[in-house]
């Protein structure tokens, strides 16, 4: 039974290109990004990116794993993760900037039907991105 959720816990995402994805988060939302951990032996390399709030998610890349990219969003696991970017206004300029440089906008600014304001994009590897108010 779980009794608790530990708020130091990040999560994490599987990439294929860990430089490229990297970039695009820290480039895009802001975040700060840790010097890269790699462990030869595993083959496995990751790093941390933390948004100005503290929050964290962790991008990790091992060889073995792999994923088709194309049914991001439509397969079980995580369909997506939103990211609050604090207004209407700034939804609406990341999504526009987001176009702009090329990537895909999987719905485009409204509000929904639980009443929040947001779009969805793509990250370069396909993983869906809610951006809200």
């Amino acid at each position: 039974m779980i009794q608790e959720i530990h708020e130091n816990r990040t999560p994490a995402l599987w990439v294929q290109n860990l430089e490229v994805m990297k970039d695009f988060y820290v480039t895009y939302f802001n975040m700060k990004s840790n010097a890269k951990y790699v462990n030869d032996k595993k083959l496995f390399s990751s790093y941390f990116l933390s948004f100005e709030s503290g929050t964290r998610i962790e991008l990790m890349n091992r060889p073995d794993i792999s994923q088709e990219i194309g049914n991001k969003g439509q397969m079980n696991g995580i369909a997506h993760f939103a990211v609050s970017v604090g207004s209407k206004d700034k939804v609406n300029q990341l999504t526009e900037l987001l176009r702009n440089d090329g990537f895909e906008i999987v719905g485009e600014p409204r509000t929904t039907g639980d009443g929040y304001y947001e779009s969805v994009i793509s990250d370069p590897e396909g993983n869906h991105i809610e951006l809200t108010e």
